[in-house]
């Protein structure tokens, strides 16, 4: 499908300096730009591309001046970058506009569905599912029973969602993942052997969030495991049960949260960080990648690192001295090498 560059600038806000009329039908780096793609200009490091790329379709800074010729068209606007991601949500969402439902899907006679929705082939859809207006479920999706799904919500391929699971408006929850499976709840046996404890509670999603491939909420042991409004987590994270996860936290992949953890407001979390059960972490916190938490972080913004984890600030002080230990062994080797000697 072709855009214009002058529909392109309706979508974005900008204004053309070049052919409105010229059609682009695909994206491109700026450095890599072909005839018949859109490209945009954000960081200063590719400006020198800007005058070699064949791009049909730039969009850059209002501030911008080209100091020569530009073969390319430019759509201004206020930030490059934000116009830019703008418009991949705008296209993604056209080209995954889908309705209808598979005469291959298998739809409970007890499921109520909304107004455009879509429905794969070969997706499960159980008894009591309520599915909200232009959900999206692709094939070999399973939604098990009692679980309602937002309005605008899209289950990619593959993903599974266990009864009585709950997801808010606008969400994406991508291929593999796996919503509401079993806690991790075993109780030792007097003959060494563990007895199951049942997982009867579910898991509660929120608005706006995004789930990664692969990735694993557990359902509560009593009451809910709840992720709450604008949450974004990453490919590969497991989120144990009776885990909250407060507004607008993002964490990225193959990081593992155990039992019972609360985790604050706006915080950030760095790949494979590790965080032991029953913790509280403040709003604002920000865990470096490949960190180990094993108590509570209270401080409001606090930034930690290491395993276990502390401050920002003495870690990168004591990675100083730990990077220099051989050398500072050998030194206090020749030292008291030179003490053994003078005696």
């Amino acid at each position: 499908m072709e855009f214009s560059a002058q529909q392109i600038a309706e979508v974005i806000n900008g204004r053309v300096d070049g052919n409105p009329e010229v059609k682009v039908h695909f994206v491109s780096k700026i450095e890599e730009g072909k005839k018949g793609t859109l490209s945009f200009l954000a960081n200063p490091k590719y400006t020198k591309y800007i005058y070699s790329t064949e791009a049909s379709i730039v969009i850059v800074n209002h501030d911008f001046e080209p100091d020569r010729k530009l073969k390319t068209t430019l759509i201004r606007v206020e930030d490059a970058y934000s116009a830019f991601a703008a418009l991949l949500e705008f296209y993604n969402k056209f080209k995954l506009n889908k309705t209808g439902v598979s005469d291959k899907a298998s739809v409970s006679e007890s499921a109520m569905i909304g107004k455009d929705v879509y429905i794969g082939d070969f997706a499960v859809v159980s008894d009591n599912v309520i599915l909200g207006d232009n959900a999206k479920i692709y094939p070999q999706v399973y939604i098990g029973e009692n679980s309602k799904i937002g309005k605008g919500t899209t289950l990619f391929s593959g993903s599974k969602i266990y009864p009585e699971t709950f997801i808010g408006n606008n969400c994406n929850i991508h291929s593999g993942a796996v919503i509401g499976s079993d806690g991790f709840g075993f109780a030792p046996q007097a003959d060494n052997n563990y007895m199951k404890i049942a997982q009867i509670g579910n898991v509660i999603i929120e608005d706006d969030v995004e789930v990664g491939a692969n990735t694993t909420i557990d359902r509560a042991t009593i009451g809910s495991t709840i992720i709450r409004k604008g949450v974004k987590l990453d490919n590969l994270i497991q989120i144990a049960h009776n885990v909250e996860i407060d507004e607008n936290t993002v964490i990225a992949a193959q990081t593992g949260i155990s039992g019972t953890t609360k985790v604050g407001k706006n915080c950030l979390f760095g790949g494979q960080v590790g965080l032991a059960g029953h913790l509280v972490i403040a709003d604002n916190v920000k865990i470096q990648a490949q960190s180990g938490i094993g108590k509570s972080i209270k401080k409001d913004g606090d930034v930690v690192q290491g395993t276990p984890a502390f401050g920002i600030m003495s870690y990168n002080k004591s990675y100083i001295h730990f990077k220099n230990l051989p050398e500072i062994v050998a030194r206090l080797n020749e030292l008291e090498k030179k003490l053994s000697e003078e005696k």
